[in-house]
């Protein structure tokens, strides 16, 4: 009985290690490329753009708190006109997290937006 499961388990193990020898690359084949790399280097800078485009996008969701408009802060959940008007006079922040520490809105307030506001800093 444990030759049986002693086989069992040697099957199983190759099983599972096949497929990841199978996806190893020669090391011919990884020298190949690095060779042939300054043509597909312009390529990989535009895909390296369009990840950057790609971040902004996640990103341009976020509101930042320093330049925003009225309209844009009050389109915000939590925040009206008066709030909106309350941060833009509060204006530089280096943190989003200082419009509590400044009581310009409660921490209710900021806990439903604080995951749609950023406060980016000028360069």
């Amino acid at each position: 009985m444990r030759s049986f499961d002693l086989a069992a388990f040697a099957t199983v193990a190759v099983l599972i290690t096949a497929p990841v020898l199978a996806q190893t690359t020669a090391p011919s084949t990884t020298a190949k490329p690095p060779a042939s790399s300054p043509a597909p280097a312009t390529p990989a800078t535009k895909p390296a753009t369009p990840a950057a485009t790609t971040t902004a996008p996640a990103q341009a969701g976020l509101i930042d708190i320093n330049t925003a408009s009225k309209d844009q802060l009050d389109a915000l959940p939590q925040i009206g006109s008066a709030r909106a008007e309350a941060i833009i006079k509060g204006r530089p922040y280096k943190a989003k997290n200082e419009l509590v520490d400044k009581k310009i809105i409660p921490q209710n307030a900021y806990d439903a937006i604080k995951d749609k506001i950023i406060a980016k800093q000028k360069s």
